[in-house]
């Protein structure tokens, strides 16, 4: 069937547009690089950064996994993953092993990666100093002089007001001991899946028109103080209820009828991986 669009969607000028910066990116782990933002069929604020760069090195044998906050199967994943199929052909998984290129909204597998992969975080504020400088000029001088101060006075403000360190998501971190970028929507509980990761992590703001990235094996580190040391999310005893999993982000449901609580993992492709492992697991030892 002959295609109404140019493979992965983009013509290839601006493919190599969009891999130029990205290759800038890499090169200058953590800095942010500007690009030409293309118009893409779905909102500014849904992804178009991620879709842009994933778009633009996607080829022909990779193969695709796209999650939004955990799910392959939410609106947005769903969305995404439909678009991406429809302008390549390329063969998706839920399967994280299984994937070269994931797509992520606001997490990162519970799997780990490897080397070889790509992981492309989709970003709404990429500028990490813009809750106390709104000036683009600013902050960029700022970076250009490794005046961090602001980031560790927000963090203090928190100490002040709440005790601890509140950030729920989006903590920030130092990337190879050098600029402190938005690590993208992320929980606390996946910052240190950052450091030294053996895949590439790439994260696109579309809106704000804004490349970055950590290389393979890069030092991430999340801004903290000596008495105050980073912490992820806590879920003490809870597992989930439905593979028993302990030592992944958690999501907690609680009944409308009865208001009792159960706990289920994040990661739903992980859950059921470890549902069908366990299952095969009896299986094999009933026969």
């Amino acid at each position: 069937m002959k295609s109404f669009y140019n493979y992965a969607f983009f013509d290839e000028g601006s493919k190599r547009e969009i891999r130029r910066a990205a290759l800038k990116a890499v090169a200058l782990p953590g800095y942010q690089v500007p690009f030409a933002s293309r118009e893409m069929p779905i909102a500014r604020g849904w992804g178009t950064g991620g879709l842009q760069l994933t778009l633009s090195l996607i080829g022909r044998s990779d193969v695709l996994k796209v999650i939004d906050q955990g799910s392959d199967d939410s609106v947005n994943a769903v969305s995404i993953r439909a678009f991406i199929r429809g302008t390549t052909g390329v063969e998706v998984t839920e399967d994280a092993s299984a994937a070269t290129i994931i797509q992520s909204r606001h997490r990162i597998p519970e799997t780990p990666l490897r080397e070889g992969q790509i992981i492309v975080l989709q970003v709404p504020l990429p500028e990490p100093l813009r809750l106390f400088e709104p000036s683009e000029y600013k902050t960029k001088r700022l970076h250009a002089e490794k005046d961090y101060s602001g980031a560790y006075l927000v963090l203090f403000e928190e100490i002040q007001r709440y005790g601890r360190v509140s950030t729920g998501a989006d903590h920030p971190v130092e990337v190879h001991g050098r600029y402190v970028m938005a690590p993208s929507p992320i929980p606390r509980f996946d910052n240190p899946k950052l450091d030294k990761n053996p895949a590439l992590v790439l994260l696109g703001a579309g809106r704000e028109k804004k490349i970055y990235a950590v290389p393979p094996y890069t030092e991430v580190r999340s801004l903290d103080f000596e008495d105050r040391p980073f912490r992820v999310e806590d879920f003490g005893d809870a597992v989930c209820g439905l593979c028993g999993a302990s030592a992944v982000y958690l999501d907690e449901l609680v009944d409308g009828e009865t208001g009792a609580r159960t706990w289920r993992c994040n990661d739903t492709s992980h859950c059921a991986s470890r549902r069908a492992a366990r299952s095969e697991g009896r299986a094999s030892h009933a026969g």
